[in-house]
């Protein structure tokens, strides 16, 4: 081991085997010399993970000395801070569009670090709206023209969506630069949000009577699947959020106690009381042999991606246009609060509140908010079965 000068490297020849000389000055520094071809190149080595990892950083000629060791001291450096340049770099390679990006986020990060309502959310905008328009373009071409027009188009009919899409989208590419996939800035800066207005929509008697008709004659004509109609009707029933439906596992309820323990959620861990309207379409969905999911999807072992298709074809059926899925969770709430319901017991029943808010509902009897759960559910699903006063598309022709 020796000071590494350009007089030496240019000394060496190729011998019967590669020749490696190590630099004095950076240690893990050094200079590999190809057997036969007599190409040089820098390599740096060191340990990472409990194995000794060798990675070439520049071939000898293309790279100077003085190039090759400012290089070497600043991956040596990543590795002391937990780093692996060698198999970063081959993830590199491997990660070259939006698309494995994408795998990569969500197994790296979204479901290591985020709750898994959360992950599925990201998913599901990745699925909707990212992968659909810049899923096969290579990372490195992507650039603020292309997520504001994402970002654009998304907004003309969905403006929180679109900020909710940039905003995954944002933290995808933080990673692709901390990851060595993306060069420049991330594309995602000044990018400017929409503005974002809160809207209270709740459906009507008469609006929740077409509701029903119209999920029993869209499953009856095959229109939707009989999964997807029962999860849009447990939505109705218990004011839960979409990804808490969607993602819910048998194991998770109780139906002796009539409740859901939530292992995780947006306000933690957390207990969801059921009325017997919806404990009995939920007694009544048959299960999947192999699947711990309550809502199944079309991949085996995975749970019903999305609603929105059926829910945008109920929607026009039933005449609720501008009705989004969370407005059922408001229509829930909105019931409670006609039926006489405290403000106090209608956020217990939706856990509706942050974490640290919620612990005042934490003294409350589970029996009132049962009792809840029974009486909005009852209203509701009477509503729905009631006859429609005003009449319906006409499912047949569509």
């Amino acid at each position: 081991m020796a000071k590494l000068t350009k007089r030496r490297i240019d000394s060496i020849r190729p011998g019967k085997k590669d020749v490696v000389l190590w630099d004095s000055e950076v240690q893990g520094f050094g200079l590999r010399v190809m057997k036969d071809t007599g190409y040089k190149s820098f390599i740096i080595q060191y340990r990472a993970q409990g194995r000794s990892r060798r990675l070439t950083i520049g071939r000898y000629g293309l790279m100077t000395l003085v190039q090759a060791r400012k290089v070497a001291r600043e991956k040596l450096s990543a590795v002391d801070q937990g780093g692996d340049p060698a198999e970063e770099k081959k993830l590199g390679r491997q990660a070259v569009t939006i698309k494995e990006l994408a795998q990569r986020y969500l197994e790296e990060h979204a479901k290591v670090k985020k709750k898994p309502a959360s992950t599925f959310r990201d998913e599901r905008l990745l699925g909707r709206f990212i992968l659909p328009t810049l899923g096969t373009r290579q990372i490195k071409t992507i650039t603020r023209a292309d997520v504001a027009a994402l970002h654009h188009k998304i907004g003309q009919e969905t403006p929180i969506q679109a900020n909710r899409t940039l905003a995954v989208f944002s933290k995808m590419m933080t990673l692709a630069i901390r990851w060595g996939l993306y060069p420049n800035e991330n594309p995602c800066r000044h990018v400017e949000r929409f503005k974002e207005r809160k809207r209270e929509r709740y459906l009507s008697q008469d609006e929740l009577a077409r509701l029903g008709q119209v999920l029993n004659e869209a499953e009856e004509n095959q229109l939707i699947s009989p999964t997807a109609a029962a999860a849009l009707r447990l939505l109705a029933l218990s004011g839960m959020r979409r990804s808490e439906v969607l993602s819910l596992q048998w194991s998770w309820i109780d139906f002796e106690r009539g409740v859901i323990f939530f292992p995780d959620s947006k306000t933690g861990q957390k207990i969801t009381a059921l009325g017997a309207p919806a404990l009995e379409l939920l007694d009544n969905i048959p299960r999947t042999a192999g699947n711990p999911h309550v809502f199944p999807g079309k991949i085996f072992g995975r749970p019903l991606h999305d609603l929105n298709k059926p829910w945008q074809m109920v929607r026009e059926k039933a005449d609720l246009k501008g009705v989004r899925l969370h407005d059922l969770r408001h229509t829930h709430a909105s019931v409670g609060a006609a039926a006489g319901l405290s403000l106090r017991v209608i956020g217990a029943l939706l856990n509706h509140t942050q974490a640290a808010t919620t612990q005042r509902y934490a003294h409350l009897p589970q029996d009132p908010v049962k009792q809840a759960a029974d009486q909005v559910a009852s209203l509701i699903d009477g509503a729905m079965k009631a006859p429609a006063k005003r009449k319906v598309v006409d499912i047949d022709k569509g």
